[in-house]
């Protein structure tokens, strides 16, 4: 049987933080509990200790991506599983996501459509699933989850890429796929949080857009330049018809559109060599 070991990011979490550890004592007895407290400033630390749980604290708040490296790094399960320490994750889940682990690289926690705190998050999640599956060609069911459990050698390849920042999830589920690796989604449903939550739904869903953006073009930049060239190139085209039958002439305004879709394209050849060369490196060991 593996070792697992259960790494929960956690800040400013005291309400919460108790109870979710006492959940997965119940569930899973032996396993490895490490809370990362990344800087809080209330009494996080103290009550994951009273709980039973291992604590490793960052002096100041780095991002919750960072938590999840450190605890990566610091735990010695050969399964490692990460959960949110604002207790929407139920610990009951734990074992058929455990399961499935036996058999994919990385099981993700895809929460019911219900499961979203509010109907904005839940139509820019589906917006997100929808982009990660453009740009992956597999059904991403829920590209923000935090609930994933995976190999723990496998997934310290991937650590370097991983930003610090909530969109750590995004990046390793794109970085998985692209690198052939097996992904499995087991339907999960989340309970209501105490307490604020982190995430600004305006700022931080600007922001996740973007991120998706940027990962997509770190991972599959064709995906991008592609559809971007090819609309260059057809407002050349209708910008020629025009011209043709207005003037009778091809004007530079369709060279420039033309040229630049060929430019773009090119572009995104070169950062398909580059994305395969960072491939070999993780495949080599980081």
């Amino acid at each position: 049987m593996s070792k697992v070991s259960i790494v929960i990011p956690a800040y400013n979490e005291a309400l919460n933080i108790g109870n979710t550890i006492s959940e997965i004592r119940e569930i899973l007895p032996d396993a490895e509990i490490l809370v990362v407290d990344d800087g809080s400033t209330d009494d996080t630390a103290e009550a994951a200790r009273k709980a039973g749980a291992y604590v490793w604290s960052h002096p100041y708040n780095i991002g919750n991506g960072a938590a999840v490296k450190t605890g990566i790094r610091l735990v010695s399960g050969d399964k490692v599983v990460l959960m949110d320490g604002d207790g929407q994750h139920h610990p009951a889940d734990l074992p058929k996501l455990l399961e499935a682990a036996q058999k994919f690289d990385m099981v993700v926690g895809a929460r019911l459509s219900d499961g979203h705190a509010n109907g904005f998050r839940r139509w820019a999640n589906r917006f997100y699933n929808t982009l990660a599956r453009y740009a992956t060609k597999f059904p991403v069911k829920d590209l923000t989850s935090g609930y994933r459990v995976f190999d723990r050698e496998t997934v310290l390849r991937y650590l370097y890429l991983l930003p610090n920042t909530f969109s750590y999830p995004t990046t390793i589920t794109l970085a998985y796929l692209r690198s052939g690796r097996t992904v499995c989604y087991v339907p999960v449903r989340v309970r209501r949080r105490k307490g604020k939550s982190k995430i600004m739904p305006v700022r931080d869903g600007m922001r996740f857009f973007l991120i998706i953006l940027k990962v997509t073009t770190l991972f599959s930049p064709l995906r991008i330049f592609l559809p971007v060239s090819l609309a260059f190139w057809g407002l050349g085209l209708l910008n020629y018809a025009y011209t043709y039958v207005t003037a009778g002439r091809f004007t530079n305004m369709s060279a420039l559109l033309m040229t630049t879709s060929i430019i773009l394209f090119m572009m995104g050849l070169i950062s398909e060599q580059i994305t395969q060369l960072r491939y070999d490196r993780v495949e080599n060991g980081g």
